[in-house]
C-alpha cells in the first residue's frame, strides 16, 4: 500500500509541475501516473548504472553531476512516453530539482496527516 501511495504522490507532483513549468507537458492525470511509474522504474534500473559509470565525474564535481544524471533520466522518460514532453535539457534539470522538492513536501504533509 505504501508503494501505491508513493506512486500517487509522485504522479501528483508530476501533474502539478507540468502545469507550473512552461516546457513540461503531460496528458492528464493518467499520463502523470504513467510518468511517475516510468520514472520510478528508470530510477531503479538505469540510474545506478549511470552513477557507477560516471562516478569519477560525480566525485570531481562534488555530486553536482547527479543533476545531469537526473535530467538524462527525465529525457529518457520523455522519449519513452508519448504523453510526456520536456522541451530542453535545462528544463529537465529544473523539473528534476523541483520534482524532488515537491515530492518531499507532499510526503511530509501526508505523513503528518496520517498521525
Amino acid at each position: 500500500m505504501n508503494l501505491i501511495m508513493r506512486l500517487l504522490i509522485n504522479a501528483l507532483a508530476v501533474f502539478i509541475l507540468a502545469h507550473v513549468l512552461d516546457g513540461v507537458t503531460v496528458n492528464g492525470y493518467s499520463g502523470a501516473i504513467i510518468v511517475a511509474l516510468v520514472l520510478s522504474i528508470l530510477n531503479i534500473l538505469v540510474k545506478p548504472i549511470l552513477i557507477i559509470l560516471t562516478l569519477p565525474v560525480t566525485i570531481l564535481t562534488l555530486g553536482l553531476f547527479l543533476l545531469v544524471i537526473n535530467a538524462l533520466i527525465i529525457g529518457l522518460a520523455d522519449t519513452l512516453i508519448d504523453g510526456f514532453e520536456v522541451s530542453s535539457f535545462w528544463t529537465a534539470i529544473l523539473f528534476s530539482v523541483l520534482l524532488s522538492l515537491l515530492q518531499s513536501v507532499l510526503q511530509s504533509v501526508l505523513k503528518d496527516k496520517k498521525k
